[in-house]
């Protein structure tokens, strides 16, 4: 790991960042959320529905702001032709993912932070709820850089994205719908991150981190499978 040019890629990254009025946008949609449901009286330790909503808005912020970003991002470099001159450089797997990643995660804290402060986050003070958050937030990176390397223009990556804000960003809303326990959609749902960060307010079982953390692992791999092609294509 090469602390310089993970350093030279930050900045490139934060800049475009910077002038891309689309990701400038993306942090707005979960502290706009979080005053909506503040607004409508959800929130506070006490509340029966904090649970819920505290992971609707981890959901959006890590979908629209982590994976959305992290896609357009490289989607962008790679229609640009500049991702692969990237990977051919000096600069290492590790370095390129690191460097980019830097902007991505920065940004999603400081809106995680923004929206959880309006709605209460209390129920997140404990190291397990932490430590789903950490896995969350991985996952949902790893499958931004995959997605962005797979996609072939910007606009597919934009198509790509809307399936991963709904599919895994807003999982929890499925409870909206009204569908039986053995519906299975429910149990689908069920197992996606999300939902089995859920699960850990609900049980004292390590379990959900395991589920949470092979989703990871999964996204991981995906995202190098990407990697590997987008170099070696011509």
């Amino acid at each position: 790991m090469n602390v310089q040019r993970i350093s030279a890629i930050f900045e490139k990254d934060m800049k475009d960042f910077m002038r891309n009025i689309t990701m400038l946008m993306m942090p707005s949609i979960s502290i706009i959320l979080a005053l909506v449901y503040n607004g409508m009286g959800i929130g506070g330790g006490e509340d029966e529905y904090l649970i819920f909503t505290i992971y609707v808005i981890v959901g959006v912020t890590f979908s629209a702001v982590t994976s959305v970003c992290m896609v357009t991002m490289m989607a962008e470099e790679k229609e640009k032709k500049t991702l692969r001159g990237l990977m051919l450089s000096p600069a290492s797997f590790v370095d390129i993912i690191t460097g980019k990643s830097l902007v991505t995660g920065l940004i999603t804290f400081i809106t995680l932070v923004i929206s959880l402060l309006i709605i209460g986050f209390e129920p997140l003070l404990n190291v397990r709820a932490m430590l789903g958050l950490i896995l969350m937030f991985l996952f949902f990176l790893m499958l931004g850089i995959g997605i962005g390397l797979f996609a072939k223009s910007v606009a597919a990556a934009s198509a790509y994205s809307m399936p991963v804000m709904f599919l895994f960003g807003f999982t929890p809303m499925i409870e909206l719908f009204g569908l039986g326990e053995d519906s299975i959609a429910i149990h689908i749902a069920g197992v996606f991150p999300i939902m089995q960060a859920v699960e850990l307010h609900d049980t004292n079982s390590w379990l959900p981190l395991g589920i949470i953390a092979i989703w990871v692992i999964a996204a991981a791999l995906f995202t190098y499978i990407c990697f590997k092609k987008t170099r070696t294509d011509d």
